[in-house]
C-alpha cells in the first residue's frame, strides 16, 4: 500500500469533504465566536478596572487637597482664644502701663501654651555650648568668663516642631581671647 493510499478522514486531508469536516468547520467558527467573546469580557473588564483606578486616583486627589487646605483648622481654632484676647487688651483703655504688660504677659503665655499644645518648642540655648545643627551664630565675642563655643547671647529663640528644627537660634557665641 503506498503511502497516499493510507490517508484517510484522520490523517487531516484536505480534500476529504465528508460529514466530519463540516462539523470541524462548524466546530472551529464557535470556538473562534467564543474566544472573540472572551476577548470582548476581557477588554471590558481593562476598560472598567482603568476608569475604577482613574476615579479612585482622582478621589484620592481630591482628598489629599481636602486634607492640605484644613491641615492648619485645630490649630488655627486653637488660636482663636488668643486672638480675642489681643483684642480685648487692645479695646481696654488704660493708663497704667503695669497692667497693660500683665495682659501682654498672660495673652503671650496663652500663645505658648497652643503653640506646645501642637508640637512647637522654643530653641533658647543662652549658656549652652553651641551645636550648629540647632544654633546660627551670627558672631563671635572673645570671653574670659565663659568657656570657647559656648553661647553668650541669643538675639532670636529658634524653635523645633515635633523634635524637628524648624529655625535655628540666633546666637553670639565665646571664643578664648587671643
Amino acid at each position: 500500500m503506498h503511502s497516499n493510499e493510507a490517508r484517510g478522514p484522520e490523517s487531516g486531508d484536505p480534500s476529504d469533504v465528508s460529514g466530519d469536516g463540516e462539523s470541524t468547520v462548524e466546530q472551529l467558527a464557535a470556538e473562534l465566536a467564543a474566544a472573540r467573546d472572551a476577548l470582548d469580557a476581557l477588554r471590558e473588564s481593562g476598560l472598567r478596572e482603568h476608569a475604577d483606578l482613574e476615579n479612585q486616583r482622582k478621589r484620592m486627589a481630591r482628598e489629599v487637597e481636602q486634607a492640605r487646605r484644613f491641615a492648619n483648622e485645630r490649630v488655627l481654632s486653637d488660636l482663636l482664644p488668643v486672638f480675642d484676647s489681643l483684642e480685648a487688651g487692645l479695646a481696654v483703655e488704660t493708663a497704667d502701663p503695669a497692667k497693660l504688660r500683665e495682659g501682654m504677659e498672660l495673652t503671650l503665655k496663652q500663645l505658648g501654651k497652643v503653640a506646645a499644645d501642637h508640637g512647637l518648642e522654643p530653641v533658647d540655648p543662652a549658656g549652652a555650648s553651641f551645636d550648629p545643627d540647632q544654633h546660627q551664630a551670627i558672631s563671635t565675642v572673645a570671653s574670659e568668663a565663659h568657656p570657647d563655643g559656648t553661647v553668650v547671647q541669643v538675639f532670636q529663640k529658634g524653635y523645633r516642631l515635633n523634635q524637628r528644627l524648624v529655625r535655628p537660634a540666633l546666637v553670639v557665641v565665646s571664643r578664648t581671647p587671643d
